[in-house]
């Protein structure tokens, strides 16, 4: 096989080598797109959740306020009962989410500190050879 000929077949394989490459980086970037999505979107949800729960806190106590020159005892008031009753759910909700994000950045710090450690392993490998 002449030199052109070794080349030309060089350079076909390196562009099948480039585009699986290419592919592949591609699948990946998507798949990170998507978990970011994920995870922004609960960021998001848990926010709206706090808000509201500072809403209701709020609305709380304005109730137990105004029933306070009224009433011995506010909380046996049945929109106060309505009023806790929804922010212990709002509470359940948030949790339960934030649990659910830990889950997930546990994971990729644990993918990451595995990674660090084959790149530090490899660098001490490296250093003892070179």
């Amino acid at each position: 096989m002449s030199f052109w000929e070794q080349v030309k077949k060089d350079l076909k394989k390196g562009i099948k080598e480039g585009i699986t490459f290419v592919k592949e980086g591609a699948i990946v970037i998507k798949e990170k797109a998507e978990e970011l999505t994920v995870e922004g979107k609960k960021r998001y949800r848990i926010f709206e959740l706090k808000a509201e729960v500072q809403k209701q806190t709020a609305d709380l106590g304005g109730r137990v306020y105004d029933l306070s020159s009224k009433t011995k005892n506010p909380m046996l008031d049945s929109k106060v009962k309505a009023i806790l009753s929804r922010i212990k759910k709002l509470e359940t909700q948030i949790t339960k989410l934030e649990k659910s994000m830990e889950k997930v950045s546990g994971k990729v710090v644990t993918k990451r500190m595995a990674k660090s450690k084959v790149n530090k392993s490899s660098v001490k490998i490296a250093g003892r050879h070179g």
